[in-house]
């Protein structure tokens, strides 16, 4: 019996002290009126993550602005790059052409002194040789720029490389889609096509 009136009088006493607390001017608080120092505490942490979550909004906008910029100045730089490497192209194939046409002028002297001979010499054998030796001069240049005539055993007709300009019927089966004859000499440059060889083939 002693025992449970000691712990009444021990709640009793416990709830006394927690209404009796005191301001420093000495009013009595209620216990319920000391519960929003527990809320301000939470508006304060609330107001210190907005703030955090503004400084990482503005330091992504920051980052956002300079990837911005670089991305710019890349593209300026790819710009540049790529009107810059259309210039040298053109210059390179304007070259290539220049030297090309250059070096076929000594062709141009060899046929003009030709021709001047031919004014006063009567001799054709001369004439004749003369002009096999510009022939082949031409022919050397041509194929040390890469162009050379398509091979003459080549009897087959290939759509790639011959353009029929007419059809002879034959009686020969074999002979049936061969070439025989070659009207105009077709000429590739670097494995390339530059000109169809004309030719007649057989049916």
């Amino acid at each position: 019996m002693e025992k449970n009136k000691y712990n009444k009088d021990q709640e009793k006493g416990f709830k006394n002290e927690a209404e009796d607390i005191k301001n420093p001017e000495g009013q009595k608080v209620a216990v319920d009126d000391v519960i929003p120092e527990e809320e301000n505490t939470k508006e304060l942490e609330t107001e210190g993550e907005e703030n955090s979550l503004e400084k990482q909004v503005e330091d992504l906008k920051a980052q956002v602005d300079k990837e911005k910029k670089e991305y710019l100045f890349l593209m300026a730089e790819f710009d540049n790059f790529r009107k810059r490497t259309l210039k040298e192209k053109s210059e390179i194939i304007k070259n290539a052409g220049e030297n090309v046409l250059k070096g076929l002028l000594p062709i141009m002297d060899d046929f003009e002194r030709g021709i001047k001979a031919s004014e006063t010499s009567g001799d054709s054998e001369a004439m004749k040789e003369g002009i096999i030796l510009i022939y082949n001069k031409l022919k050397k240049y041509l194929a040390q720029n890469g162009v050379k005539e398509f091979d003459p055993n080549d009897d087959t007709f290939d759509t790639e490389k011959h353009e029929a300009i007419s059809v002879v019927p034959v009686p020969d089966e074999s002979k049936k889609g061969k070439i025989l004859d070659t009207v105009e000499k077709g000429y590739m440059i670097n494995d390339k096509v530059l000109r169809h060889a004309k030719v007649v083939v057989a049916q």
